[in-house]
């Protein structure tokens, strides 16, 4: 059986909420199903595996994002190409937004985006921070957001849910996340993925498909469930 090459992309630059966790889970859920996986750290100056399954990015501080920003303009045509391939990716906050078309911030200025979400973001007035849950095709998803910038939606990109508690992508249409083919972004940090069992499997299921495996094994989730739980019943 080929392996899943699962990228952790800017894992030094990009994680300070520790958005890393979500490689760990999907990397454990499959090799608990005796799937062989490999997780690679890219970082400034790397070279994009040609073979990636799955791309993974966290959210970071302003300058990491300044860190990153030259060298992900370098990366564009080669995640661009990855997305229309249908490579699995996974982006929160900052990365996020740095997917979309571009960061206006409070002064006007437009920093230019990658355009792999069809999505923009303008600099927030104040800091958006707390529990938040959404209403998702996976279920329940739940996590906690911590970001100033508001992020809007083309028409006919999909959220990846709807806001129930908390303020999502800007507070004003409750949206939150995007998904665009096989690319998926979000403002919850927790990990995401870790009180999210249906919504990993649903991105393993797309990557494996790719190394000829057409259905997952069942896992027992009780424990993520009851973390799930325990975390709605948070006050904001």
């Amino acid at each position: 059986m080929k392996t899943i090459n699962i990228v952790h992309l800017y894992a030094k630059e990009m994680n300070i909420y520790g958005d890393n966790g979500n490689v760990a889970i999907l990397h454990k859920r499959l090799q608990w199903r005796g799937i062989p996986s490999k997780v690679m750290h890219i970082n400034v100056g790397d070279t994009l595996p040609v073979d990636s399954h799955i791309i993974i990015g966290g959210g970071g501080q302003d300058a990491g994002q300044s860190a990153i920003a030259a060298d992900m303009k370098k990366k564009q045509k080669t995640l661009l190409r990855m997305r229309d391939d249908g490579v699995v990716m996974l982006m929160i906050c900052g990365m996020y937004q740095m997917f979309g078309h571009y960061f206006k911030t409070t002064e006007g200025v437009v920093i230019p985006g990658l355009g792999i979400l069809d999505a923009y973001t303008d600099a927030g007035n104040k800091r958006i921070i707390g529990n938040i849950s959404t209403k998702s095709h996976w279920g329940t998803l739940v996590g906690y957001e911590n970001h100033s910038g508001k992020t809007y939606l083309a028409e006919g990109i999909k959220q990846l849910g709807v806001t129930k508690i908390g303020q999502g992508n800007n507070g004003e249409d409750t949206t939150e996340g995007a998904q665009q083919n096989n690319v998926y972004g979000s403002y919850l940090h927790g990990p995401l993925l870790a009180k999210a069992p249906q919504f990993a499997d649903a991105l393993l299921e797309k990557a494996v498909q790719n190394i000829g495996v057409h259905k997952l094994s069942s896992l027992d989730d009780s424990i993520a469930e009851a973390a799930k739980h325990v975390a709605l019943r948070r006050p904001r």
